[in-house]
């Protein structure tokens, strides 16, 4: 059996696209379930990341010890199981990815080339998996559009390597967010500074490292998520135990640590945020201000989460943080009731405001609704993080916790789908209450909920927008009623794409598929959905 090296955070204390926000909108009809999905064998099988495909349907990644069941072709421990749905949860096909160790996917996203891109970590040296440098190295694996390695990578040194995130980026090349323990000069990891450190890689198209950077202090970094910002730069963001090196601001013990750097990969602006106790950011997304969203869990009652509304002395809660483009603190939130709640995933949906998801053990403060012990819990806030609808889900045994090491923290995921609906995904033990089909043990459970409005209950019909698809260019018509001001586009992951402030914008060079369009005017913002073709 492999070792798992890991630092315990105490991340459990048992107890002894509407960019319009309307202010009647507060605590509004929560999302029904429009299905959902327990996949697996009789091993434990647990869902890290899941995106909305090009074709409506998603794509989900993790990792499996089942070899029965909807698993098949498990090379040995665990392996990454990738799981391609269609729009209604049907399986079109499933992939097992890995050795004779254990092997673990993170994050995975749809490529350009409509294949897909998948961050793990494997402690395998055979089967899919060549030049294991020694313990576990990060793994990226490119695959195509049926599921198919059209490359892998592995990188790391002679101790501990995670990938924990993976983005495509404008050159079509990939930045990935990992932690290493490895020292000096060994092999791919240069210049760490101790305990474990942050470290970020870019690669080329075909999976080759262009460059890569340590950063941290000398006690414990854990890098959590990475991307490219809107100037060509990065952000990362994970959590830290330093109080050195390129960390500074520590409040005590752990705190959110949260870095940018420039397009030429120097420090541009480096932030801690929490208090004396333990602070784990999960989860970060750039915004359409040129912000940031992050979101994770706090013990702490001091430092910045003072003003937050936190719930509990002696358990965690979600700590939700909307900061400017420099960093500044505009707005906190702490979300929860008097029990362990972990949020693990946060976005940005297309009125603005932020979807949150995690776990919780609460059913009082702002938690209602929990089937058991532990369910799923989505919170909807408004862009200044007032909550409009809140959710629980599961059954009467676990969601989202697992006790192996390596993946108590892991990165349940949420994101705001085309009908403007919401996916996510993570693990169940359940098989009652909202959870069904469960195979044994733990479950990927795939939850899509429908779009708790519908889209002709908030867009003004006096705005039009055409042609819708379009391929070069799209007009939008307000109506006598209202003046244009500006029309700005996005994708799906709110990445903000053009901008311009006449009554069309070109759409030309654009990817096939679904974008929104933000409509501004003198009568206020509507967001419409549109087709490039």
């Amino acid at each position: 059996m492999v070792s798992y090296t890991f630092i315990p955070l105490n991340t459990m204390r048992m107890k002894h696209f509407y960019f319009l926000f309307f202010p009647f909108l507060c605590m509004a009809q929560a999302p029904v379930i429009e299905w959902q999905k327990s996949l697996g064998g009789t091993g434990n099988d647990y869902a890290n990341s899941v995106h909305q495909t090009a074709d409506g349907g998603y794509i989900v990644a993790g990792y499996t010890s089942s070899n029965d069941g909807d698993v098949s072709g498990n090379h040995g421990g665990d392996d990454i199981w990738v799981v391609k749905l269609t729009a209604t949860g049907a399986v079109a096909w499933s992939r097992t990815l890995g050795g004779s160790g254990n092997d673990v996917a993170s994050y995975v996203q749809q490529t350009a080339d409509l294949g897909y891109v998948i961050a793990g970590t494997t402690y395998s040296n055979d089967g899919d998996v060549t030049r294991n440098q020694g313990n576990s190295d990060a793994w990226v694996i490119k695959l195509d559009n049926a599921g198919t390695i059209q490359w892998q990578k592995t990188f790391g040194g002679n101790h501990v390597d995670v990938a924990t995130s993976i983005r495509q980026i404008a050159d079509g090349g990939y930045i990935v967010g990992c932690y290493t323990l490895s020292e000096n000069n060994n092999s791919d990891v240069i210049g760490s500074r101790g305990g474990s450190d942050f470290w970020i890689v870019k690669l080329t198209s075909t999976g080759d490292i262009e460059w890569s950077r340590c950063l941290g202090g000398q006690s414990y970094d854990y890098a959590r998520a990475v991307q490219q910002t809107e100037d060509g730069g990065y952000v990362i963001g994970g959590y830290t135990l330093s109080v050195d090196g390129h960390v500074s601001g520590n409040h005590g013990n752990v705190d959110y640590w949260v870095v940018k750097l420039d397009n030429m990969e120097e420090i541009e602006w480096q932030k801690t945020y929490g208090g004396t106790s333990s602070d784990i950011l999960t989860s970060l997304v750039q915004t359409t201000d040129g912000g940031y969203i992050v979101a994770g869990y706090v013990y702490s009652q001091d430092g910045d989460i003072v003003g937050s509304g936190f719930h509990g002395p002696l358990y965690d809660d979600y700590w939700v943080v909307k900061l400017s483009s420099t960093g500044a603190i505009q707005w906190k939130k702490a979300l929860g009731g008097y029990g362990n709640d972990l949020a693990q995933s946060v976005q940005q949906t297309a009125d603005g405001g932020y979807i949150v998801f995690g776990y919780v053990t609460s059913n009082d403060g702002d938690v209602s609704g929990n089937n058991g012990y532990m369910n799923y819990w989505i919170v909807k806030l408004s862009s200044q993080g007032v909550i409009q609808w809140q959710k629980a889900l599961g059954g009467s045994n676990q969601e989202g916790f697992n006790p192996i090491p390596y993946a108590t923290d892991g990165a349940h995921s949420i994101q705001q789908t085309t009908d403007l609906g919401y996916i996510l995904a993570g693990y169940s033990k359940s098989n009652d209450g909202d959870v069904s089909g469960n195979h044994g043990g733990f479950d990927y459970w795939v939850v899509k909920l429908a779009n708790p409005l519908g889209t002709d209950d908030f867009l003004s019909e006096s705005i039009s927008v055409y042609p819708n698809p379009a391929s070069e260019r799209v007009f939008v018509h307000t109506g006598a009623s209202s003046q244009l001001s500006q029309l700005s586009l996005y994708d799906l992951l709110g990445q903000h794409l053009r901008t311009t402030k006449e009554n069309s914008i070109s759409v030309s060079g654009l990817s096939q598929g679904v974008y929104l369009l933000q409509i501004k005017t003198d009568k206020g913002e509507v967001t419409k959905k549109m087709v490039v073709e």
